[in-house]
């Protein structure tokens, strides 16, 4: 199975990178499948239902959010409505929507997707990740249940992501950490088998801070005060991720080859 993730989508920039690149790479590289963070797709902060359709419309099978998942109040209806947008499991218990989903992909096999958000350096104390990605392996078992399954790591420490790869290493097609929106060089498989990459980057214009203008965070930093909101930085975006490609018998992986498409990085496409 071919499978694209697609890091944090940011603002309208990293939008428009989407549903202009996104339908052209399904045909181009014959994608199985597609998985789109759009947590930072709304003005930098959550994600709107309107903006959710249009990512799927683009060709996005499946879009997970984050830390920000309900900052869009309307996120808190829309995802109820729509079964394709996981939020992370270790969120909050009493958190619309799931965290974890077994999706149709082409030919009639099955993806897993879930989501988990970490614990160090964040905001708030969020449930234990690991033990609750163990119970939707142990309910979905690769190979079995389902013919890939990709994990998406929100956290901010590396050290935590890779902790997470090797906790699913064997039972899961990839972990790919997002969140931190800067690309990682460090896609491999592991020894079991699992495809892994610390970072996907994010969907956005990389001339800013972490896809924020530049201004307002250089203000704050310098001087310790804050003057004006954060925005969107809106100049041409790189599209940001991971390809994948899996053994349908195994649900592991054969390949993995990062993704980062236009704008100011420098260009690198999977291995054909």
């Amino acid at each position: 199975m071919r499978i694209l993730f697609l890091g944090d989508v940011m603002g309208r920039a990293g939008r428009a990178a989407i549903t202009e690149r996104l339908p052209g790479l399904r045909a181009e590289w014959g994608l199985d499948f597609v998985v789109v963070n759009g947590e930072n797709a709304s003005g930098g902060m959550g994600l709107t239902g309107d903006h959710a359709k249009a990512i799927f419309e683009a060709g996005a099978d499946c879009v997970t959010l984050g830390d920000h998942a309900f900052d869009q109040k309307d996120m808190l209806s829309a995802i109820e409505s729509e079964n394709r947008i996981i939020r992370p499991l270790n969120f909050a218990k009493g958190a619309p929507g799931r965290g974890a989903r077994l999706f149709n992909a082409t030919g009639g096999r099955k993806v897993l997707v879930a989501q988990v958000l970490g614990q160090v350096f964040m905001k708030r104390a969020f449930d234990d990740p690991f033990s609750a990605i163990d119970g939707v392996l142990k309910q979905y078992s690769l190979g079995g249940a389902c013919q890939a399954a990709v994990i998406d790591m929100h956290c901010e420490a590396t050290s935590e992501k890779m902790a997470m790869g090797h906790w699913c290493d064997g039972r899961v097609s990839l972990v790919v950490g997002t969140h931190t929106h800067i690309p990682t060089g460090d896609a491999h498989i592991l020894g079991g088998g699992t495809a892994y990459l610390t970072d996907a980057g994010m969907c956005g214009d990389y001339d800013s801070v972490i896809g924020m203008e530049k201004l307002e965070p250089m203000r704050r930093f310098v001087t310790g005060m804050p003057k004006n909101r954060f925005e969107p930085a809106n100049g041409p975006a790189t599209l940001s991720g991971v390809f994948v490609e899996t053994d349908d018998r195994t649900g592991l992986a054969k390949s993995v080859s990062p993704v980062r498409l236009g704008g100011r990085l420098q260009e690198a496409r999977p291995l054909r």
